[in-house]
C-alpha cells in the first residue's frame, strides 16, 4: 500500500457495451491495486461492475456510444475517502432498488451497491445521469509500518 494518500482522480470512457464494464474493472484494479486493501479493491470493482453494468443495460449512452467512469481518492483526517461515478446518457426512470423475489433473475445490483458502499446516489442534469457510491475512509497507513524501499 502507497506511504501517504494524495487526491487523486481517474477519467475512463468505456463503451457503451457489456465490454465496457469489464474494461473499466481492470483500469480501476490497475490504479489502486497499490493504493487500497485488497478486500477494499474487491468491493470497489463489484460496486463499479453493477454501477456499468446499469448503465450498460437500463441507459442511454452519452454522445459517441460511451459510459464516462471516474474514481477519486481525497486525503481525509481517518485516511483516504473513495468515490465511483458512472455517467451515462440517462433513461426514462432513474436508477432505484427493487425487491427481487428469490428466483428472479435480475433486480439485486443496486442491493449490492448500497451494501457494499458507504452511500451511493444519482444526480442528473441536461446531459444525462451519474449514478455514484462513496466509501468510508481508509486507514492511512502508519509511518513507522511503511518501509522506505
Amino acid at each position: 500500500m502507497a506511504a501517504a494518500v494524495t487526491d487523486r482522480a481517474w477519467c475512463v470512457v468505456v463503451p457503451h457495451h457489456p465490454a465496457g464494464a469489464r474494461l473499466a474493472r481492470h483500469r480501476l484494479s490497475d490504479e489502486l491495486a497499490d493504493v487500497v486493501p485488497s478486500m477494499l479493491l474487491a468491493d470497489l470493482i463489484a460496486v463499479l461492475a453493477e454501477l456499468v453494468g446499469n448503465a450498460v443495460r437500463h441507459a442511454r449512452p452519452l454522445p459517441g456510444g460511451v459510459i464516462r467512469v471516474a474514481w477519486r481518492l481525497r486525503p481525509s483526517a481517518e485516511g483516504a475517502l473513495i468515490e465511483l461515478r458512472v455517467t451515462d446518457g440517462g433513461a426514462s426512470t432513474g436508477p432505484r432498488i427493487r425487491t427481487a423475489g428469490p428466483d428472479a433473475a435480475d433486480g439485486r445490483g443496486l442491493h449490492i451497491v448500497a451494501g457494499l458502499s458507504t452511500r451511493w446516489g444519482v444526480e442528473r442534469d441536461g446531459m444525462g445521469q451519474r449514478v455514484w457510491a462513496e466509501f468510508d475512509p481508509v486507514p492511512a497507513p502508519r509511518p513507522d509500518l511503511v518501509s522506505a524501499g
